[in-house]
């Protein structure tokens, strides 16, 4: 297994520290998804305070990287007929990343059917030289990455794998179970409020990352627009 890069992993840490994340993701083929438009959305969260972004596709990656130095941890999605594994799942979507301008590589690291194990992916962020961020849904898949070597574990995937039973609350406790054991923990998925932000890193993550409810417009016009309607009804 090839090893981190030390000196980036500290930069990085140091960078990232108890700060936000901001993931520019536009909802899929919307109005808002335009390599222009994620631009722009990466460089307004630069600007009210976001320590670094979560990019989406190639394209988007270079764009953001080439008119700035925040640490980008970047992704490729890709629906696949025989794995429901979606975040970075081959080595070459790895080398891709790291060519594109994204420091951070993350990827799906749940136990599921996949076409690439873990190891793999792990192994190359870290030949690329860049620093691994495991997307993981729960306390094993976390404790293993950390195991093998993963300098950041996101709870990114917590509560998105049976889709139809998707909690409303971000998973709190598994922040603070991995926190305890050590690992560097960035919180993620449903984390839509200042509120709930504050609350992971009062648990101990080591940063926060929030999409929806910055950068989807869409999204934050129906929370409004639904809550609105409930109100006029009632």
């Amino acid at each position: 297994m090839t090893p981190v890069n030390l000196s980036l992993e500290k930069t990085i840490r140091a960078q990232l520290h108890k700060g936000l994340i901001a993931s520019c993701q536009p909802v899929d083929k919307g109005p808002m998804d335009k390599v222009e438009h994620v631009v722009a959305m990466a460089l307004a969260a630069l600007v009210g305070g976001a320590a670094g972004l979560r990019i989406e596709g190639l394209n988007n990656i270079r764009a953001v990287a080439a008119v700035t130095n925040a640490p980008i941890v970047g992704i490729i999605k890709r629906n696949l007929p025989t794995s429901p594994v979606r975040i970075s799942p081959f080595v070459e979507d790895v080398a891709a990343l790291a060519e594109a301008g994204a420091r951070i590589i993350a990827f799906d690291a749940t136990d599921r059917v996949r076409p690439v194990n873990v190891e793999d992916l792990l192994d190359a962020v870290h030949q690329q030289g860049c620093i691994a961020m495991a997307d993981c849904a729960s306390y094993e898949d976390g404790k293993k990455m950390a195991g093998l070597g993963c300098s950041f574990i996101g709870s990114t995937m917590s509560g998105y794998l049976d889709v139809d039973n998707t909690p409303d609350e971000p998973d709190l406790v598994l922040v603070e179970r991995w926190v305890a054991d050590g690992l560097c923990v960035i919180a993620e998925g449903r984390y839509n409020s200042p509120e709930r932000a504050a609350q992971a890193i009062k648990a101990g993550a080591a940063a926060v990352t929030v999409g929806s409810a910055i950068t989807r417009v869409e999204h934050i016009t129906a929370w409004f627009a639904d809550s609105i309607c409930q109100a006029a009804q009632s």
